[in-house]
């Protein structure tokens, strides 16, 4: 088969690589337009453009996706299949070009977690298991029929940062799996609608800035888990000295005190820890404003509180 591959950062570069090394047929690859970004906004290279360079593969990078000059020459590939991996959401007249559809891959075990941050909020809601998902794109984001699924059963204690890392190499194999089972027709399609009925779907939304601030009047899992979920990005964050504090590490404490919900504890040599309703969370790993990300004691090093 032709294939159109779509993605932009390091996640979808994983699944793109175990595409080629499979020896599936990559034709073009579709990606974000190069953005000024770091100091003298020098103009970046999205991770998918750097690896189609490398290995020469045709690229494409539209500023709009309705763009007729666009879809002239994504027409002109003639591909069989479009793959899709962490880009952005397409319209009709792009995912439904290929005579194969459009497959996506999604990080969650759909149809729970639709949307922008499925690994951030199954880590802030404190699930117990994770996974990626390859199904066919149609109107509705993330509600095409379900293709294949693997499951990663979670501990509890991961960030954000590892679970992606996780889940980017076991979906590359997913993808494998599910091109060679297009292209073989040796799948089955199951429509989402078939998994709903009866079930409380959460969802996962774009974060925001508001939702990285640290409620300390929540129960000290809630916080732990929030924590985790944002790290290392976009980060969790509370308020210090009139400074921000981003926190990208800490461990919980359940524990009885008086203290009001927000009060801080330290020694000013090995730890800082905040009171929640029902106990206290101890930060290991933070970053005052302004300053570079380091562990408690070398913080409270050159910080007296």
């Amino acid at each position: 088969m032709r294939i159109i591959f779509m993605g932009t950062p390091q996640f979808a570069v994983i699944s793109l690589d175990a595409l080629i090394t499979a020896g599936c047929n990559i034709v073009a690859v579709v990606t974000a337009p190069d953005k000024p970004a770091g100091r003298g906004q020098k103009l970046q290279e999205s991770a998918v453009k750097q690896y189609a360079v490398e290995n020469g593969i045709p690229i494409l990078q539209p500023e709009k996706l309705k763009d007729p000059a666009f879809l002239e020459e994504l027409k002109a590939f003639n591909a069989d299949l479009q793959v899709v991996v962490a880009f952005r959401m397409l319209p009709e007249v792009v995912w439904n070009m290929p005579a194969r559809g459009t497959i996506n891959l999604h990080a969650s075990l759909l149809p729970q977690y639709r949307g922008a941050a499925p690994i951030n909020w199954v880590l802030i809601n404190g699930e117990h298991e994770s996974g990626v998902t390859t199904f066919f794109l149609k109107h509705e984001i993330d509600t095409g029929d379900i293709l294949f699924t693997e499951k990663v059963t979670l501990t509890g204690h991961e960030t954000a940062g590892e679970l992606h890392d996780r889940l980017m190499y076991k979906g590359a194999g997913l993808l494998v799996k599910t091109v060679k089972g297009v292209e073989s027709g040796r799948y089955n399609e199951h429509p989402q609608s078939q998994l709903t009925e009866g079930v409380e779907l959460r969802h996962a939304p774009k974060i925001f800035k508001e939702d990285c601030l640290i409620n300390w009047n929540q129960p000290a899992v809630t916080i732990y888990n929030r924590i985790r979920g944002l790290s290392p990005i976009p980060t969790a964050y509370t308020h210090l000295n009139g400074k921000i504090l981003k926190v990208y590490k800490s461990v919980y404490e359940i524990e009885q005190h008086d203290f009001v919900p927000g009060h801080f504890l330290t020694d000013n040599k090995t730890f800082l820890k905040f009171a929640t309703r029902d106990g206290f969370i101890c930060l290991t790993d933070v970053q005052l404003e302004g300053k570079k990300q380091m562990g408690i004691e070398e913080f409270l090093r050159g910080m007296k509180l």
